[in-house]
């Protein structure tokens, strides 16, 4: 396979390991299912996390995978290096075999050597691959196990090094599952640079820093389990976790040094030469700008297509900083218009074929692209202001460093890494307080630092008795009545043999046609029945996927496991339900109909009362657009089409032009409801036709994060519920305008006019008062040394406080004016001073000074400043404070 693609390698890949008994596992979404201590997924491992424990089980003990992973945020952040090194990058594909408690090391270290070496697979030279094995340490011994497999696959004894725990050792966290590691090295070549070389001492070889031994295999060798105290323990199915980089093994199989040179990146960046006008050089400043945009377009792309938003926390956060940094480098290659979208193109044509759900999402994925990119655009050009601004400043101060508070501020904010930043202020002669950035840069980390999403973590009692009991058979579809067998009883968190009458408790059967909460729609209440007592079923849940618990308290009697009861749904309420789910999926087709392609589901709930659906858009929607998706929901309801409901493989379902939805993880058999012209994955319950769902109305539409929005709607009697009250709100509307239903607004706005008339003469009869008021109050004015004061306690706000001072300042002309009065049970006091007398006395000054006298605070300009107290009472002390401060500032 020498000089096969990227995409050769990976089928080839997959396929070796399916010849050898693996069950092909698809890529997990990179936002991690069912694990909110992970930012993103960022190892093959990780969708099978609870399987290697134990605490999950599946029909198959071998997998593989080819995993989309990114690491960019929390410890895994090499965001700054990716553009400058051959293999440093955001997003990648981890290749993996698994085995899970079946074959370890002999079998492991045996696929590995053929895959890589056989002339029928990837024909790597065997004369340049090295094999690294645990060489021991404490109490843990070498891993002579692994070292006698790689010799008895013909690696030489000179070419298998014995390495410490720092590279070949794993865990999984501070405690739980371990093992040794053994990797494969492939030698590029001594004329590769190495630091320790040039340092004047010998290149370390495969555990160098230098690039001339390159690490393409490492497989994990989960063996023991680390208790608390550290102790190690075997375990009883050791288990297998292969990772291989796609991109570095597309390097060598391509014969290219350079991850970015393998047709993984050359036809992204082909892409970027063309809205660039720019060659790709490799060792230019161009070639690197090239090499970001190339990485960060396809991690963009993976990330928005897996339903992330870039945003200012979390994830989106991460998401926004890789965006951004990809559009600035833009701007270095001197691209003036949006150009990251075109780019995140070239990625879906490239990738598309491997992971169809890039080409699902295109049109989404194309315009969040293009809105940030206009967006941070815009802050870019604020960003450079700023920091000219700066250095004119600190010119003007005789200073020559720029803070690291604004530089830090232009990096998170604006997007300027630190390094331009310093070119920019060393053009102008300026340095930049680095220490001040790199404070302020470890306090943003720990900010962005991931501590897990705040979902609930699932319960290992329910994961215990789900792995015990197996999947609760759903028969809600076909019916809402049911005989069942009591599985297990939990009370008070604890399994329990018997509930007795007032307790709160999870009752388990072998089936139900009680639907658990999921994919938005919330769990069915109803009765349990049994021979003895009964339950009210106040919610249902699934804490394990697949796997059913019914939630309520027992009012009568007792229940038992063992028990033969009768499940019964709530059907009325079922029905709302029903009406309410079916009416998410007309409004998404509606809204898509309306508004493009890019509209995706972005979440739901599903409530009898209401229904909210969270979908992709990044303008509000005007009033007329409402009414139209109104009204198109409507005509599918009164069209009364059947529902129909198939149950396909998923990549059959794919290619039915069913809908997925962001976020929601999807086996390999799913459920396609098609409700009119909707066509959906969708696991709820659903009405028989389109009219069961009567009536369609809109409550409300709003943002809720960048680029999403949320519709809430209610259906049936809630929907004719609001139209009446609207309608009775009109009504008393009417009655006090004394106008017909259809004249309303007409009379609001002649009232509205009216209102401004007289607002407007009411404002002109107190100018005319202020005036006469004025003219009164400065005749009131002493003079001290050339300076008039004036103080007086007067009527009215804040704004005719202003404007009776100012009137006060021009009769003065060289003096103070300060002004008190009592509205509403508070104090307020006002300052005004000429301009000619600032350098000598302060507004601001004076009334925080008095302020203190009424209970308050205040400031504002110099030559004017406002200060409101709970204390009016101790207006005239103040008055006369601000008389005393004036006096002492002349004297």
């Amino acid at each position: 396979m020498k000089n096969a693609t990227a995409a050769q390698i990976r089928e080839a890949f997959l396929r070796f390991f399916e010849e050898r008994q693996h069950r092909r596992v698809k890529s997990s979404s990179l936002v991690p299912q069912n694990d909110p201590t992970l930012l993103f997924t960022n190892a093959g491992m990780n969708q099978f996390k609870d399987v290697f424990t134990g605490r999950e089980q599946r029909d198959y003990k071998r997998a593989t995978t080819s995993q989309k992973c990114v690491r960019a945020g929390g410890k895994h952040n090499d965001l700054e290096n990716v553009g400058f090194t051959a293999r440093h990058h955001t997003f990648f594909e981890m290749l993996g075999n698994f085995s899970f408690g079946d074959y370890f090391k002999q079998d492991a270290v045996a696929f590995a050597w053929e895959f890589v070496t056989s002339p029928q697979w990837l024909a790597i030279d065997e004369s340049r691959l090295a094999a690294t094995v645990f060489a021991g340490e404490g109490a843990i011994p070498w891993d002579a196990e692994a070292y006698g497999f790689w010799k008895a696959q013909g690696v030489p004894e000179e070419r298998i090094y014995k390495l410490g725990a720092k590279d070949n050792f794993w865990a999984m966290g501070e405690t739980g599952p371990c093992g040794p590691c053994s990797e494969l090295h492939y030698y590029q070549g001594g004329d590769i640079p190495c630091a320790e070389e040039a340092a004047g001492r010998e290149c370390q070889g495969v555990a160098c820093d230098c690039d001339r031994w390159l690490e393409i295999w490492n497989l994990v060798f989960m063996q023991f389990e680390r208790s608390q105290d550290g102790a190690l323990t075997p375990l009883p199915r050791p288990s297998i976790d292969t990772g291989a980089g796609l991109e570095r093994m597309a390097a060598v199989v391509q014969g290219k040094r350079s991850n970015y040179d393998t047709d993984l990146f050359q036809a992204i960046i082909r892409a970027i030469e063309g809205v660039s006008g720019k060659r790709y050089d490799a060792g230019s400043d161009d070639g690197v700008s090239m090499r970001v945009i190339a990485d960060h377009a396809r991690a963009t792309t993976f990330l928005v297509g897996d339903g992330v938003l870039p945003s200012n926390e979390g994830r989106g956060y991460v998401l926004r900083r890789i965006m951004r940094r990809a559009i600035r480098h833009g701007k270095r290659l001197g691209l003036e218009k949006p150009f990251l979208a075109r780019v995140c193109e070239a990625v879906i044509a490239e990738m598309g074929d491997a992971y169809p759900e890039t080409r699902e999402n295109q049109a989404f994925i194309l315009e969040v692209a293009k809105n940030e990119e206009e967006s941070f655009r815009r802050t870019l050009d604020k960003g450079l202001a700023i920091l000219e601004d700066e250095m004119r400043r600190l010119e003007a101060a005789g200073e020559k460093v720029v803070p690291g508070k604004v530089a830090f501020l232009l990096s998170d904010t604006f997007g300027f890494p630190m390094d331009l930043t310093r070119v920019i202020a060393g053009e102008r002669g300026f340095g930049v307080d680095e220490p001040g950035f790199d404070k302020h840069l470890a306090e943003q980390r720990a900010r962005s630092e991931w501590k897990g999403s705040g979902e609930e973590a699932v319960g290992d009692l329910y994961k215990a008795i789900a792995q015990e009991l197996g999947e609760t058979r759903f028969v809600g579809y076909e019916r809402t009545a049911t005989r069942a067998e009591v599985k297990a009883l939990v009370v008070n968190g604890h399994r329990a043999a018997r509930a007795g009458k007032g307790d709160k408790v999870d009752v388990v059967t072998e089936l139900t046609p009680f639907y658990g909460e999921s994919g938005g729609q919330v769990g069915d209440q109803g009765a349990i029945a049994g021979p003895a007592g009964a339950v009210s079923v106040t919610d249902c849940q699934r804490p394990v996927p697949g796997f059913t618990v019914h939630r309520g308290e027992v009012t009568e009697g007792a229940i038992a496991v063992g028990d033969l009861v009768e499940l019964s749904v709530d059907e009325a309420r079922r029905d709302l339900v029903r009406a309410n789910h079916s009416a998410t999926h007309l409004l998404h087709f509606a809204l898509r109909e309306a508004l493009g392609e890019h509209v995706k589901q972005a979440g739901s709930v599903v409530h009898p009362d209401y229904l909210r659906f969270d979908f992709s858009h990044f303008q509000p929607l005007g009033q007329e657009q409402l009414h139209r998706v109104e009204r198109r929901v409507n005509e599918l309801v009164r069209a009364n089409e059947a529902s129909d409901t198939s149950v396909l493989k998923l990549e059959e379902a794919r290619q039915s032009g069913a809908m997925m939805i962001f976020g929601e993880k999807y086996g390999d058999v799913v459920r396609v409801v098609r409700i009119g012209p909707s066509k959906e994955f969708c696991g709820g319950t659903h009405v028989r036709r389109t009219g069961d769902i009567a009536f369609f109305k809109i409550a409300s539409e709003e943002s809720i994060a960048a680029g999403v929005r949320r519709i809430v709607a209610v259906t049936g009697p809630k929907a004719v519920e609001l139209a009446q009250r609207e309608e009775e709100e009109l009504g008393r509307a009417a009655a006090l305008l004394k106008a017909g239903l259809f004249e309303v607004s007409a009379k609001l706005e002649q009232s509205q006019k009216r209102a401004k008339e007289l607002e407007r003469a009411l404002e002109e009869a107190q100018s005319k008062v202020a005036a006469a008021k004025s003219g009164d109050l400065a005749g009131q004015a002493r003079e001290l040394k050339g300076v008039k004061l004036l103080t007086a306690r007067v009527e009215g706000d804040g704004k005719a406080l202003r404007e009776l001072a100012d009137q006060l300042r021009s009769k003065l002309g060289r003096g103070v004016v300060a002004l008190g009065a009592e509205q509403d049970g508070k104090a307020i006091l006002l300052v005004a001073v000429t301009k000619d007398l600032v350098g000598t006395v302060k507004a601001g000054d004076l009334v925080k000074d008095a302020a203190k006298l009424v209970g308050g605070s205040g400031g504002g300009k110099p030559d004017l400043a406002q200060a409101g107290g709970a204390e009016p009472a101790g207006l005239d002390r103040a008055l006369a404070r601000v008389a005393e401060l004036v006096e002492r500032a002349i004297a």
